[in-house]
């Protein structure tokens, strides 16, 4: 018998503000309606600004994507272990 273990990575997306692509994705899912509405709940982009494109492009994917978990920027990787 195999057992599959799936370890979900994220990427901080907004380190000024430790907001990763998963937190986008959560909050998208959970129907964050706009960018901007985003930014006042997590505060991503508010601060120096250089994650603003990358994060408006984790939130639209994962509006589109449904805020899977496997959104933009997110690993899934699957590792088949032996059963003893």
């Amino acid at each position: 018998m195999r057992a599959i273990r799936i370890i979900l990575l994220s990427m901080i997306v907004c380190v000024c503000h430790r907001v990763s692509d998963r937190d986008i994705a959560i909050a998208a899912a959970s129907g964050c309606p706009d960018f901007e509405t985003l930014q006042d709940d997590l505060r991503v982009a508010t601060a120096c600004g250089a994650c603003h494109a990358c994060a408006c492009a984790v939130f639209d994917e994962s509006r589109v994507e449904g805020g899977a978990p496997v959104a933009r920027g997110m690993a899934v990787a699957a590792k088949a272990l032996m059963a003893a």
